[in-house]
């Protein structure tokens, strides 16, 4: 059988206050297409769909559309959801998903739901195990993250995922079917992709590739956003994102995952590039050196090396149009941090706020009178 493995859309993403709208359509009509070439059996989407637990109604139609687009096909489709989806919410989809012929699974309300079976066309019969993201606090009850150490806890929650995978996975003894697992997780010793929140990817959620039985055929992963091969016992890949989500994943080549795999077929993986979205870039330099930047078909961002001043942002952005963040140089920054921590104990805001100006070589007129009429202001009110 065939599968197409893709995860983290992120549809929604507003990057430093540019919405992505357009390049999220492009993105999601190449992955249909790749999908049409390619004939999958079954569609996979490991999880976060949206970028927030709040998506707005166009971002929920440029979801629900492009997943029935999929299900056209001719693939079964599986959606999970992701720490950045709204589980609740999604379940709330079921009505629409069912009739869609579409298996969309955000929470863990019915366990025994989470144990998907099919057939392919050609006869060979699959059953895939659907993790939606569980979170820590959820998994561990609080009077047990009270009681236990940082290490106990993080081993309590990789110990409920490998009980949770270990009893969904008892049909997979059976012969002559394919065995699959799709889950939002973070896996021990996968790397991030840079864009991730980094609050869900810490030690406290990272579990061992051994939550997965050795009889697994093929295991899509979501969560982070860079295409790569987990050593387990058992295939695992993360498939990556569609579109880099962050400058921190500029390096990344985004893809979907096509994989075949069957009873005696070890699973093959090919990394499809989608190449829909703008990419990302970092340039640094003068203002000399970046009017000779010409990258009209990415979203910039800039380290200035000049010294900080009023309306350099506005002329930086005047010769890169598409430079969506702009900041001084770090290496053109003294590095007085332990000593401002050392400065800064027992000082007033009025006296931070100048050490901070001072740090920054600002002098533009007017500024720490305009601070010390805001801050009279704030406290006023308290």
């Amino acid at each position: 059988m065939r599968i197409l493995h893709t995860s983290d859309w992120h549809v929604g993403k507003v990057l430093k206050g540019r919405d992505r709208r357009e390049e999220h359509r492009r993105v999601l009509a190449q992955v249909i297409e790749i999908a049409q070439a390619e004939r999958p059996d079954l569609v996979i989407v490991a999880g976060d769909l949206y970028d927030t637990a709040a998506p707005t109604a166009e971002a929920t139609k440029l979801v629900t559309r492009a997943l029935s687009a999929l299900r056209r096909t001719g693939a079964r489709v599986v959606a999970i959801g992701g720490n950045h989806d709204n589980g609740q919410a999604l379940d709330a989809l079921r009505p629409w998903a069912d009739a869609a012929g579409i298996e969309l699974r955000g929470s863990f309300d019915n366990p025994r739901d989470l144990l998907i079976e099919g057939t392919t066309e050609g006869g060979e019969r699959w059953r895939l195990v659907a993790l939606p993201f569980l979170s820590q606090r959820y998994a561990v009850r609080a009077v047990e993250m009270y009681d236990l150490t940082e290490a106990e806890s993080n081993q309590t929650y990789a110990d409920l995922i490998a009980r949770l995978i270990g009893k969904l996975s008892e049909p997979f003894t059976e012969p002559g079917v394919v065995n699959l697992i799709t889950s939002h997780l973070t896996m021990v010793g996968a790397s991030t992709g840079g864009g991730e929140r980094e609050a869900h990817t810490i030690m406290g959620y990272a579990v061992p590739a051994t939550v997965f039985p050795q009889n697994t055929h093929y295991v899509a992963l979501g969560h982070l956003h860079r295409s790569q091969r987990v050593i387990a016992p058992c295939p695992v890949r993360y498939s990556g994102s569609p579109l880099a989500i962050d400058f921190g994943e500029e390096e990344n080549v985004c893809s979907v995952a096509i994989v075949d795999v069957g009873v005696d077929k070890a699973a093959q993986v090919r990394d499809v590039p989608v190449t829909s979205a703008l990419t990302l870039r970092t340039v640094r330099g003068t203002l000399e050196q970046l009017a000779t930047v010409n990258l009209p078909e990415a979203w910039l961002r800039v380290l200035v090396r000049e010294a900080p001043r009023p309306g350099l942002r506005e002329d930086v952005q005047e010769l890169l149009p598409n430079a969506l963040e702009v900041r001084i140089d770090p290496d053109m920054l003294p590095d007085r941090t332990g000593a401002r921590a050392a400065e800064r104990s027992g000082r007033s805001p009025r006296e931070l706020f100048g050490d901070y100006l001072d740090s920054r070589g600002n002098a533009e007129e007017g500024v720490r009178e305009l601070f010390d009429e805001l801050y009279d202001e704030v406290s006023s009110n308290q």
